[in-house]
């Protein structure tokens, strides 16, 4: 369960397609949220099987994206299993460049028993140097930390984080 599963998750019904192989996502997907906000939901970066020219274009689409001048901020999805990697890195740094306000959704939470979550949440939030606030622990399998993602995202649509 991917980027596309947590989406619907969060809105409560299925907006976004799913797929059982990673890195289905390739296009700028925009999606109206209650009438009145916009979950922009861009291609995937770390599994997707794709050539060079393509994950370039990933990569202009996303920078375009975070320029837009009404973004509110990311919703920035890292699996807690894994350390992040050069383009966790990569992305984290073109965040920071545009001084974009961050969410990072730790991912598949269900996969890992309470004390490691408990663990790699401390572990990766030290890691990316992320302030508690700014990480929520999640798997859209379960619907674990679905309400605290939704609450930090309505503080953050509402300025609350600004």
């Amino acid at each position: 369960m991917g980027k596309s599963s947590l989406l619907n998750a969060l809105v409560g019904r299925r907006i976004a397609k799913t797929s059982g192989t990673p890195g289905k996502t390739r296009a700028l997907n925009v999606f109206l949220i209650e009438g009145s906000h916009y979950f922009l939901d861009l291609p995937g970066y770390g599994y997707a099987r794709i050539g060079k020219a393509q994950r370039a274009a990933f990569r202009g689409l996303l920078k375009h994206t975070l320029l837009r001048e009404r973004l509110r901020g990311v919703v920035w999805l890292l699996d807690i299993r894994h350390s992040p990697s050069a383009e966790d890195w990569a992305m984290q740094e073109s965040l920071a460049e545009t001084e974009t306000h961050v969410l990072a959704a730790l991912t598949k939470a269900d996969k890992l028993s309470t004390r490691q979550r408990e663990t790699r949440e401390r572990e990766l939030r030290e890691e990316l140097e992320l302030p508690e606030d700014q990480v929520v622990v999640t798997s859209a399998e379960t619907g674990y930390g679905i309400v605290e993602l939704k609450e930090a995202i309505g503080e953050l649509i509402s300025g609350a984080t600004a």
